[in-house]
């Protein structure tokens, strides 16, 4: 204290103090604008964050969003970039929108929050899960499981019909069984005491197919019957899916010869 005190008091020391202030003033400054050329340096830094192309609605799986590009990836200021911007698609896996996502909207992570658990969440694009009333022989109920895969087969009394569809006077209806689907998968099996498609005395198979199918399910359900057959864990071949009568089974004739004479090709 003293001494800063004799400093001040005399003309060199008062001039000293004066060049230590300015210096130290100086560096102040030098540290500051430095700082200050970083800042904005880091906030006009060009980085990559992923934008919606379209509105993803709530409850979308994110590997949806990512198997259908529902998003670009697009390169912006530091600046711009929102909290919990998401720039790696991997980050969608396993999770589901929270709320309706509108295009041009940066993906956070907050939009996808949730947890994608629910069936309707595995659903992609086509992909519908129907399910079909099966007595215990026809839908296997009784081996069947969730993951299995299988094939169906429906079976009709076709009438024959003309090169235009409409049915020949005099026709006999014809039992036919033909394969009309291969390799679906099993994602539930309900019978009499509780389950997916439970029903009083009888039992049902769920199963995840496209929206052609689901129609042609349901349209083999009401009007005709259906068969389950179960196909090994792996390195199942497909097979083609003749028709199969009476005539094929017994007399040897061809399907194909069948099938036209019922009007098919």
């Amino acid at each position: 204290m003293e001494l800063a005190q004799r400093l001040v008091s005399t003309r060199r020391g008062s001039t000293m103090v004066a060049i230590l202030a300015a210096v130290l003033a100086g560096t102040l400054v030098l540290v500051y604008v430095a700082r200050y050329r970083n800042s904005i340096r880091a906030e006009a830094a060009p980085v990559t964050v992923l934008v919606a192309r379209s509105t993803i609605p709530r409850g979308t799986p994110g590997s949806a969003v990512a198997a259908k590009t529902l998003y670009s990836s697009q390169t912006i200021r530091e600046s711009q970039l929102q909290q919990g911007a998401i720039s790696n698609p991997a980050s969608l896996a396993g999770r589901a929108a929270s709320h309706t996502i509108y295009s041009g909207q940066q993906l956070t992570a907050a939009d996808f929050a949730g947890s994608a658990t629910s069936l309707a969440s595995s659903l992609t694009d086509r992909q519908r899960v129907v399910t079909i009333p099966f007595d215990p022989a026809r839908g296997l109920t009784s081996q069947l499981q969730s993951g299995d895969f299988v094939d169906v087969f429906a079976g009709f009394n076709v009438v024959p019909v003309n090169s235009s569809g409409v049915p020949l006077a005099g026709g006999q209806a014809q039992p036919m069984t033909r394969l009309v689907m291969q390799n679906i998968e099993v994602v539930g099996v309900g019978g009499a005491r509780g389950g997916i498609g439970a029903g009083a005395g009888g039992s049902s198979v769920t199963l995840k197919v496209n929206d052609v199918q689901a129609a042609e399910l349901a349209f083999a359900s009401d009007n005709g019957k259906l068969w389950l057959a179960l196909r090994p864990p792996s390195g199942a071949k497909p097979s083609r899916p003749e028709a199969v009568t009476a005539e094929t089974m017994l007399l040897g004739i061809k399907p194909i010869a069948v099938v036209k004479s019922l009007g098919g090709h």
